[in-house]
């Protein structure tokens, strides 16, 4: 559904180790960074439609809005584990640890964080597993 996504920090120099730290984790590539920006993913094309792409833009502080987040598919359940315990070496804030959320779906597995400036972020998986 989204082509791309643009969050705000107030300062870049913190947000990037935070920020390269999740993505890494959820296997997304780093493709730039400035002093003003950082992008992950990849930009779509016309060969590619379904690429996926998020920057971080330096901005204010977002305001606290408790339902406003964003979430990253992640491919199986470790790599959940893998983007919470990476966002909190790297700054980030727990919102709620890595396990199911039945009331969304049986399989529903999750985590989510605060980054830095207070942006709320989740990692999820929708896969059923039977380990």
């Amino acid at each position: 559904m989204l082509d791309h996504v643009s969050i705000t920090v107030s300062d870049i120099a913190v947000a990037e180790p935070f920020y390269d730290a999740i993505m890494a984790a959820l296997g997304v590539v780093k493709v730039g960074a400035r002093a003003d920006w950082l992008g992950y993913g990849e930009r779509a094309r016309p060969e590619h439609p379904e690429r996926v792409y998020i920057s971080i833009r330096r901005g204010d502080r977002p305001e606290p809005a408790h339902g406003r987040h964003w979430c990253f598919k992640a491919i199986d359940r470790p790599t959940v584990d893998a983007f919470w315990h990476a966002g909190l070496a790297h700054g980030g804030v727990d919102q709620g640890p890595p396990g199911l959320r039945t009331h969304y779906h049986p399989s529903y597995y999750a985590a989510f964080l605060a980054d830095p400036d207070g942006n709320r972020l989740e990692a999820a998986c929708h896969t059923i597993t039977t380990a």
